[in-house]
């Protein structure tokens, strides 16, 4: 059985404040973008893990995808499967490419073993795997607080727009970023922001605490925003912690505008 595994942008990142078990609190808006890696996943006499496509840093054995596996096999005993991941989701990226991979895992392995797993208990055990996984055990966007992990829908839509994906040559160190970020808490909440302002108004008061600093370190990543507004973006933002910048755009723009770069573009349905 095939699937595949998309990448997310963040609407808006606020970094609230730190927690007492070292992580922070925040709020965003989760939004799936089909720019996919492929899973297959098929039974198998033994357990084996191949990928292909972009390098993946690591141990093999250390995968979320056999980290997900593992973690149904432990509940259920999930008999051996072979799983190969081909890699297209850029890594470092701020787009939960890996994470999604993972939560995947757990939606096929429920499927081809029919264990009849809800949703809401999927993303129990995708949030074991990682902040950002349980998002992607349903193809919608998600309003997400605390570590990001818990998540509520939220009725919001790119419909329609066009938007442009970069990732630069540049890996942006999530606890890097969390190092060095300023916690803020907004006299307006970011749900209530998206909610009742129109996109083209979010330039001014959708923001991701994350641009400060990275920006500052790197700023090749605030050339390729400012960019995208120069070319006539509606919005651009970094999403997540970087390094990667999207930009909505109300009509298509030329691909050679962004050649050399990795990227993907395409209107949002």
């Amino acid at each position: 059985m095939v699937s595949f595994p998309p990448c997310k942008i963040n609407l808006g990142l606020n970094i609230l404040n730190k927690r007492p078990d070292g992580y922070h609190n925040l709020e965003t808006c989760f939004y799936p973008i089909p720019w996919t890696d492929i899973l297959e996943i098929i039974p198998a006499d033994t357990l084996a893990f191949s990928a292909s496509g972009n390098s993946i840093p690591g141990r093999e054995d250390e995968n979320l995808c056999l980290k997900a596996y593992n973690l149904l096999h432990t509940e259920y005993k999930v008999p051996p499967v072979k799983i190969h991941l081909h890699k297209v989701i850029p890594m470092g990226a701020g787009l939960g490419g890996g994470s999604s991979d993972a939560a995947h895992t757990l939606r096929l392995l429920n499927s081809i073993f029919q264990l009849n797993i809800s949703a809401e208990k999927l993303m129990h055990y995708a949030s074991v795997l990682g902040s950002d996984c349980a998002f992607f055990i349903q193809d919608k966007p998600m309003f997400g607080a605390g570590r990001g992990d818990e998540l509520m829908a939220i009725d919001i839509s790119l419909k329609g727009k066009f938007l442009v994906l970069i990732k630069p040559d540049v890996h942006v160190s999530t606890a890097d970023a969390y190092a060095n970020v300023s916690p803020n808490q907004p006299e307006v909440s970011l749900q209530n922001t998206l909610m009742t302002n129109p996109i083209s108004r979010w330039k001014d008061i959708v923001k991701n605490d994350f641009e400060e600093s990275v920006f500052k370190k790197y700023p090749e990543i605030q050339s390729i925003k400012e960019k995208m507004y120069s070319l006539g973006a509606v919005y651009a933002s970094m999403s997540g912690s970087g390094s990667s910048v999207y930009a909505l755009f109300d009509s298509p723009v030329l691909s050679e505008n962004f050649s050399g770069l990795t990227n993907w573009s395409g209107v949002l349905s």
